[in-house]
């Protein structure tokens, strides 16, 4: 039966099934990237198997799917074609867009149901794999549960570019990111600036946003253009170099493996200038990064930093680690600087956020100075310490709070002493860093005695420890009762303000927070 026929009403009046016949089966069949050959011989079978052979198409009725299958499709064949009713375009749908492509996917699986109904074999074609962005799936939501269904899968457009190509799309533990075009273009930009490597789908209209989203997250460079991967007229090259006015929907881009790419790169020449960039891990694994940072670790030469923070970061294959102890900032900077100087791009890693008594600071001192001063530095926050403490608590810090560290390893007591009491007599919450140490056991006690002068006893103090890490633990405890010896340096104080409140909700559970209002006085 001819296409034409099929549309004209086909599925409207199918045969009876004959008394020995049960309901037809449904397959999904992927018929891989464009290329015929490389259809698999389950989906060659299934389609010469079928009674029916069904397949989307937009408005215009040319099917690229059915182009793939076209050598196996016989007269005898009956062929529905799903023509969707809008594919960009507006729609004066009540439901719109959304509503439009719901009511031709009931209708088209009716058309389908029928055929099924009615003892028939059924095969979907689609082009790549069922399950892969395909078509199929609408009518496998409606079908599946009501008649025997199996899905053939095929080779996707993501392998089928890779190919092409020539280029590996991951290695080792590198982890491949998928993406639709249609994702909006900030959220591009962070998915891509975290990603190991990337594939992003439907280009098309779309291509605009997706190479600024690119060019944001630092990635153009790398990345590579594949159209109609494997079928006529099929187009690659770097993907800075397309025109987007010649970018169709079938086409995508590949940002490759960042390891296969380096491999066999020579050193980079002094001339290529390279950069520092400080990056907050947050205060504990993977989960707390940001994909900014993310992107910076994993795009780095060298990886410089105390040797607790380096630990958290994943080891890839040809980056260079330099670990150092936890006292050393200025010369761990320094080296940094020099290693950039030398046209490295280094990541120095730091805890919580850089610039809150932590790396930024240390870096951009030594790069104030000659002969550094030419070297780029960027700063990539982090979550806080205290962030993460206050969280976890509830919300103590949710009024105006000071952020004060109690270590005297590079200021006198009797500042930090003064800064406490300045604080405690605005009523400010307190975030306290560096409570103490192996070497400093007695400032949490000074500190408890400095706050009680013009805070109440019954202050809500929260002890964070190892937020985020294996060993995470919150206590709160009144301010009276702070013990030093429950306080390390893994350990965070947030104090509240004469607001803090401290209660017990219904499941039993404890939070702190403190009110965003402050009454007149």
């Amino acid at each position: 039966m001819s296409e034409q026929q099929a549309s004209s009403g086909a599925a409207d009046q199918p045969a009876a099934p004959s008394p020995e016949r049960s309901t037809g089966r449904l397959y999904g069949v992927g018929l891989g990237p464009g290329d015929p050959s490389l259809m698999t011989v389950r989906a060659v079978e299934i389609i010469a198997g079928a009674d029916v052979v069904a397949y989307h198409s937009a408005r215009h009725g040319r099917s690229i799917a059915r182009s793939i299958a076209a050598g196996h499709i016989r007269p005898d064949h009956i062929e529905e074609a799903l023509v969707y009713p809008v594919t960009t375009e507006s729609t004066d749908h009540p439901g719109g867009y959304r509503g439009a492509l719901d009511e031709f996917y009931e209708a088209a699986a009716a058309r389908l149901a029928a055929h099924l109904d009615a003892g028939r074999t059924v095969a979907v074609i689609s082009e790549g794999d069922p399950f892969f962005y395909g078509s199929y799936q609408h009518m496998h939501k409606r079908l599946a549960h009501r008649y025997p269904t199996e899905v053939v899968p095929g080779v996707t457009s993501v392998s089928a570019a890779a190919a092409r190509l020539g280029t590996p799309l991951t290695e080792a533990d590198e982890v491949l990111t998928v993406l639709p075009g249609t994702l909006p273009e900030e959220e591009l930009t962070a998915r891509l600036s975290a990603a190991d490597s990337a594939v992003v789908m439907k280009l098309g209209r779309t291509f605009p946003s997706v190479r600024r989203a690119l060019e944001r997250s630092g990635r153009m460079a790398e990345a590579r253009y594949v159209e109609r991967a494997t079928m006529t007229g099929e187009r690659t090259g770097a993907l800075a170099d397309v025109d987007d006015d010649t970018v169709p929907y079938f086409s995508v881009a590949v940002v490759p493996s960042r390891i296969a790419s380096a491999s066999g790169q020579p050193e980079p020449a002094a001339a290529d200038r390279g950069e520092v960039v400080v990056v907050g891990t947050g205060p504990a694994g993977p989960r707390w990064l940001t994909p900014e940072s993310r992107g910076a670790l994993a795009a780095a030469d060298d990886l410089v930093g105390y040797t607790t923070y380096l630990d958290r970061v994943p080891v890839r294959p040809g980056q260079r680690r330099h670990p150092s102890d936890n006292k050393v900032e200025s010369e761990r900077a320094e080296f940094a600087l020099e290693l950039a100087r030398r046209g490295r791009r280094v990541a120095v890693v730091s805890g919580g956020d850089p610039g809150i008594f932590a790396m930024a600071t240390a870096v951009l001192e030594v790069a104030s100075e000659e002969p550094y001063r030419a070297v780029p530095v960027r700063v990539l926050p982090g979550v806080t310490a205290a962030n993460a403490a206050a969280a976890r608590a509830g919300a103590p810090l949710g009024h105006d709070y000071a952020v004060i560290s109690l270590s005297d390893r590079l200021k006198p007591w009797e500042v930090i002493a003064e800064r406490l009491r300045a604080a405690a007599a605005a009523d400010l919450a307190l975030a306290l860093y560096n409570p103490g140490s192996r070497s400093r056991t007695w400032q949490v006690g000074k500190a408890r005695d400095v706050l009680l002068e013009h805070r109440a006893p019954d202050t809500p103090v929260m002890l964070a420890r190892d937020i985020g890490g294996p060993e995470e633990s919150l206590r709160t405890v009144p301010l009276v009762d702070l013990d030093p010896a429950q306080v390390d340096m893994r350990t965070i104080l947030l104090v509240g303000s004469s607001l803090t409140r401290r209660v017990r909700r219904d499941d039993g559970t404890e939070t702190v927070w403190t009110p965003r209002r402050y009454p007149e006085r």
